[in-house]
């Protein structure tokens, strides 16, 4: 029979008895159950999305109407630096799944080489003292049948890493915008107090100027002046106060966009009153919605994979390799019928005794696994919370704001009142200054509460999930 229709036949048995016989040990990987409540505990004003309510958007950030955060938005996306380590990570992830896939097959090379060699003179035969040159040209191929799903629980893990990563990625990428989303909107606050301050110490001065009148014309004391110019000065550092944390805050959406803070500018504008309405879903839609829990529970499945792989290390591994070509000791004459050579070495490695490294990678294994499991379920617990704490604060704050507007129109009547009455004679400075000053921070407090407001309306969209899903 001819040799390489031999090796054929053989190379053809064993690949169908590894095909037909395989199984893949280790257990076959179920999502673990996860305490899921059957509703939240939604504020009045909220109610659930049904099903032709409109659902977060991918691009979120526009539900607010602010082309300027839709801009630098774009930017996180395209241009920051923990988002290109995050994708390169999913780049090297997807390359871990093909190496694991290509385990499945056979591997072949090519060989051609040359050997001198010179014989012991006390060698048994005709090359005894002889320098000789052996040339070689053949064919290797090797192969490693996955009989016990090894290769297969590999591919698996590694398939579930990969998911893993990608939502790694887009839990960084929805963390980095709402970061963004949230700096962008202290910032307009910042802004927003800046034109309050600056209004503020406009209006202290005047009332400065009022004071040094009345002084100069024996109607006020000169401690009046002194306290009319100390309120001024301390709003007027409050107002330089400011933009120091508003440079702070550019110089931190600089690095989220990935500028150079020197090169990143936002131009003032106050903060508006446009916040969205936020659907809301069933608590276990978050299972599916949230990147992270996503990752979570692909973490999970790779650990159970794992198991699988330890538990194959038990079994008889199977080996073949084989060799076919040309050698011969003259080059010119290689390739010819006369010096063809070939070999088959199938083998099969069962391991007898290793002190219980074999056991004890199991046992790591499942030990990993019920570490994943755990670290899933606290995700989605956490997840719940998250919702539960933003709706809270986005109903309460909403409900603070509308006192706090009853507070600042307070404020503002007692302080007119108190001013007519001081140029009248009636009241002494003292009182226009309480007035003033609980006015402006009456108006700090309301500037404040909208912008947790826009904070919560940012971290609920987060919470919920944004507009991620594991179709994505």
């Amino acid at each position: 029979m001819n040799p390489v229709n031999q090796i054929f036949r053989v190379m053809v048995v064993m690949l169908v008895v590894a095909l037909t016989g395989g199984c893949a040990v280790g257990p076959d990987y179920t999502r673990p159950a996860v305490p899921t409540p059957q509703s939240f505990n939604v504020p009045t004003g909220w109610k659930v999305a049904e099903p032709h309510d409109a659902e977060i958007p991918a691009d979120w950030w526009k539900m607010f109407n602010d082309p300027v955060l839709a801009d630098y938005e774009q930017r996180v996306s395209q241009s920051n630096q923990t988002l290109a380590q995050r994708e390169a990570a999913l780049r090297q992830a997807r390359a871990l799944v093909q190496i694991a896939q290509a385990g499945l097959f056979p591997t072949l090379n090519a060989v051609a080489g040359t050997t001198r060699n010179r014989a012991s003179a006390g060698a048994i035969g005709l090359a005894q003292g002889r320098i000789y040159d052996n040339y070689l040209l053949a064919a290797q191929a090797s192969w490693e049948p996955d009989l016990w799903g090894s290769i297969r629980r590999s591919i698996e893990a590694n398939t579930a890493s990969m998911q893993a990563s990608a939502g790694q990625l887009a839990a960084s990428r929805l963390s980095l915008q709402s970061q963004l989303a949230v700096d962008y909107f202290q910032l307009r606050a910042d802004d927003a107090q800046k034109r309050l301050l600056a209004e503020t110490v406009d209006a202290y001065q005047k009332f400065l100027d009022l004071t040094r009148s009345r002084f100069e014309q024996g109607v006020a004391a000169q401690t009046d002046v002194l306290q009319a110019e100390g309120q001024l000065r301390s709003t007027e550092a409050l107002l330089l106060d400011v933009g120091i944390q508003r440079a702070q805050l550019e110089h931190a959406m600089a690095v989220l966009t990935g500028v150079p803070a020197s090169e990143f500018h936002v131009p003032e504008s106050p903060l508006g009153a446009d916040i969205p309405q936020i659907p809301l879903t069933v608590p276990s839609v978050l299972l599916e919605r949230r990147p992270d829990v996503a990752s979570a529970e692909r973490s999970a499945a790779a650990a159970s994979a794992q198991i699988g792989v330890a538990k194959a290390a038990f079994f008889p591994a199977l080996s073949i390799n084989g060799t076919m070509g040309f050698q011969n000791s003259a080059y010119n004459n290689l390739v010819n019928q006369p010096n063809s050579m070939w070999s088959l070495s199938p083998q099969f490695l069962l391991p007898i005794f290793n002190a219980g490294l074999l056991s004890a990678g199991v046992d790591q294994a499942v030990a990993a696994y019920d570490q994943s499991v755990a670290n899933y379920r606290e995700v989605v617990l956490e997840a719940f919370q998250n919702v539960e704490d933003n709706l809270v604060a986005a109903a309460v704050l909403a409900h603070e704001i509308k006192v706090q507007n009853e507070a600042v129109r307070a404020a503002q009547s007692t302080l007119t009142l108190t001013a007519s009455q001081y140029r009248e004679g009636i009241v002494n400075y003292l009182s226009v200054i309480t007035a003033q000053t609980t006015l402006l921070n009456s108006e700090l407090t309301e500037l404040n509460l909208h912008s947790r407001q826009y904070a919560a309306s940012v971290q609920l969209i987060v919470a919920l999930g944004g507009g991620w899903d594991d179709a994505h």
